[in-house]
């Protein structure tokens, strides 16, 4: 059976693959390289472990090289391998201390693997860095959350919604329609039975606004 990839995780990654110029290799570089680059820089997941490791081998300008390490990160995330994931987002961070989707992304790590607390303080700055980020609103959202801070988090889901437009609404919608809480239909629009249904998810601390695999996917994107 196919491993199911969380939809939150897909929007995170098609973030990160253009979050950074990354300055490429010269024309006259060797096809192999260039081909190692295209795929660690690129949206083939399971070819991107192993060549960003092929092209972290090699030297490297610092922002090229910080973004392989986010986006070699990024694909043990998909693969739920947080404990892989962190260590890499914390050599792309410590080349660039200021690559706002790599903290999200590493906060997003420590809180799926029970970190709260380290967590915040990576959310926090990236949404200094990029205050109208939907995804790190979203990961606060998810924090507060789990704090058992309603107010909180629904001001950040509202947020999210509102700076990620149809794309992360159409997210939520589906992601709640399959927790029986919402009837309506993946509009994208923004409804009282949306609003109503998310104030009841976020009062469960258990409960994920966001949908849990790819049923969601086609009709997001």
């Amino acid at each position: 059976m196919r491993k199911r990839i969380p939809a939150r995780m897909m929007v995170a990654a098609s973030c990160l693959m253009l979050a950074v110029n990354v300055p490429f290799s010269a024309p006259s570089a060797a096809d192999d390289t260039q081909r190692i680059q295209q795929e660690c820089f690129g949206s083939d997941a399971s070819r991107r472990i192993e060549s960003c490791t092929q092209l972290l081998e090699t030297p490297l300008p610092p922002a090229e090289r910080s973004y392989a390490y986010a986006m070699r990160a990024l694909s043990y995330s998909l693969q739920g391998l947080y404990d892989q994931a962190i260590p890499d987002y914390n050599n792309a961070i410590a080349i660039s201390p200021d690559f706002a989707v790599a903290l999200n992304n590493r906060a997003w790590a420590y809180f799926k693997s029970g970190q709260v607390a380290k967590a915040e303080p990576d959310v926090e700055r990236a949404l200094e860095l990029s205050p109208r980020s939907p995804h790190a609103l979203d990961t606060r959202a998810h924090l507060r959350q789990s704090r058992g801070d309603v107010t909180g988090a629904l001001e950040d889901y509202n947020a999210a919604m509102q700076f990620g437009g149809t794309r992360m609404v159409k997210l939520y919608q589906c992601g709640l329609q399959a927790h029986g809480l919402y009837d309506g239909v993946l509009s994208g629009l923004i409804s009282e039975n949306l609003r109503g249904a998310l104030e009841t998810c976020v009062k469960n601390r258990n409960c994920d606004p966001l949908p849990a695999d790819e049923e969601c996917r086609k009709l997001t994107s």
